[in-house]
């Protein structure tokens, strides 16, 4: 009965002001306050969907079985195209960005558009001699106008029907994509990795027996670098698609051989797939008081992954400011900070650290989750044991260091794809396939360098075909390219060299704002 009946978009959109959850996927109202708790995935990717018609986001993370599951959250259908709607949890209201005081001199619009403020011969800025200033909110908002302009200038129109057309044109890649086998995984590759992986490891171990600890712990990083390719496979259900048999293999390799909790990982990755590059949204680009890729963190976000604000304070300012140059010290320091946020995360996931009731919790996510700290406990045991087998201080400190910081290249790999493209919000219109090109690039390499960036260099693919196998992303770009010359949408690719120099113009642009929202406060 539920798919007989005909639901308007005003009786949609007054569902959902009454506080339900109301996604739209292939003409069908699903209402999903039901499983919204249960959703293996996490609340947060299904309040990101309310008011959207999500169809694309569904169909590309899930496998055709869970697909199957959806008509018994089905209370209706739509018979006309739907306009998707801001989701209540990204409702905010506009940013002021009303002119400051006429008597105000200084252009500071068109000195954000140029990127360039003008300088004295000694490179500095001058000083602001009006003694006017311009509020922070104001600043921030005439920044983010820019970006957005930009976003629009470089990408199709966002009016609905060039933003249709460019979804039927995704589906008809998609079912392209399924036709070519390009979801089939071919184990032979990843056994191949396999040997990889042993024989860094067993080159850690017999190096270690010698003696030779700080050479051992370079092996022990380019292990961990490598292996962790296999556990991000595995967190997208890439490898078999069973979900029980990836997820362990995922937990093993994440949580036992590395000591980082894939729970973490899925929940904070599901997030930044649905909404890359989202200052409040995306928790992967929320680094303040250490980085900021966009100027919407000079007003101080809240972010609705963490619950928590961010405040953009002196240090935020200082550190911001720099960060051109304090990039790749942060990136190869940045695994221990994924020890924390795992701990956080697993010990927070406790039915005894939260609201929920343990007959509340489902079976099987508290057997992940025991699992996990098992595997996560096992993990420190190992590596302490490692660590006071060593016989001088200073020795187990570089041993720390050195295979901490050889993650710097997997750190690296992980934001090039991100850090420097657009952070601009262009509202709920805008295409899924538009969104994921215009947030990400790729990195081009030859072919016989893939197992260097383990798929990451595809991060387009990727970010399109979330359950792909890594090793089939190469045929599928000459699809996604050709599906980029048919719509007019700009496809982003460096090389790894051009790629860098690309993030840190972005760092340097952003910095230089807080150059200029600072000489605008004087």
């Amino acid at each position: 009965m539920a798919a007989k009946n005909i639901i308007s978009p005003c009786c949609i959109k007054d569902l959902i002001a009454e506080g339900y959850l109301i996604v739209i996927f292939e003409q069908k109202v699903l209402r999903l306050d039901a499983w919204v708790e249960r959703h293996p995935g996490g609340k947060l990717p299904i309040l990101h969907m309310v008011g959207k018609d999500a169809s694309d986001h569904i169909n590309v993370y899930h496998s055709a079985d869970t697909l199957k599951l959806i008509s018994r959250y089905q209370i209706g259908t739509i018979d006309e195209p739907w306009i998707d709607i801001e989701p209540p949890i990204s409702a905010k209201p506009l940013r002021d960005t009303k002119l400051y005081d006429a008597k105000f001199k200084l252009p500071v619009e068109s000195m954000i558009r140029s990127g360039l403020a003008k300088k004295t011969h000694s490179g500095k800025l001058p000083r602001n001699e009006s003694k006017t200033c311009i509020t922070t909110e104001v600043f921030t908002g005439l920044a983010e106008k820019e970006d957005i302009e930009r976003a629009i200038r470089n990408y199709p129109s966002l009016d609905p029907e060039t933003q249709h057309g460019i979804n039927l044109k995704f589906r008809e890649l998609h079912q392209r994509v399924h036709e070519q086998g390009l979801y089939d995984c071919h184990y032979s590759n990843y056994f191949i990795d396999l040997l990889r992986y042993l024989v860094l490891l067993g080159l850690f171990v017999v190096s270690f027996y010698k003696e030779y600890y700080l050479v051992s712990s370079c092996f022990l990083g380019c292990f961990w670098h490598q292996i962790m390719f296999v556990a991000h496979d595995a967190g997208h259900l890439a490898i078999t698609h069973n979900v029980v048999f990836d997820t362990i293999l995922g937990v093993v390799i994440a949580d036992l051989c590395c000591g980082l909790s894939l729970g973490w990982w899925k929940s904070s990755h599901n997030v930044h797939h649905l909404v890359p590059n989202h200052p409040e949204h995306d928790p992967d680009i929320q680094n303040l008081p250490l980085l900021a890729t966009s100027p919407t963190f000079f007003s101080s976000i809240r972010s609705t992954y963490y619950g928590s604000v961010f405040p953009w304070d002196a240090a935020s300012g200082f550190c911001v400011g720099i960060q051109k140059y304090t990039y790749y010290p942060i990136m190869a320091i940045a695994r221990f900070n994924l020890y924390l946020l795992s701990w956080q995360h697993l010990l927070w996931s406790l039915p005894a650290f939260t609201n929920r009731k343990l007959r509340s919790t489902p079976t099987s996510t508290l057997s992940i989750l025991y699992f996990e700290l098992a595997c996560m406990a096992v993990y420190w045991y190992l590596h302490i044991s490692i660590l006071l087998s060593i016989p001088t201080c200073p020795t187990r400190i570089l041993f720390v260091l050195i295979s901490h910081s050889i993650s710097l290249l997997l750190h690296i790999q992980i934001t090039l794809s991100h850090f420097g493209m657009s952070t601009a919000d262009l509202g709920p219109i805008e295409s899924f396939a538009q969104k994921q090109l215009r947030t990400t690039m790729d990195v081009e390499c030859p072919p016989w360098f893939d197992w260097f960036h383990g798929g990451l260099q595809f991060q387009v693919i990727h970010h399109l075909f979330p359950r792909m196998p890594k090793h089939n992303y190469r045929e599928a770009q000459a699809l996604v390219k050709e599906f980029c010359e048919e719509t007019g949408i700009k496809y982003t690719i460096f090389g790894f060299v051009e790629a860098n120099k690309f993030v840190l113009g972005r760092l340097g642009e952003i910095a230089e704002q807080v150059g200029m929202l600072k000489f605008c406060q004087k």
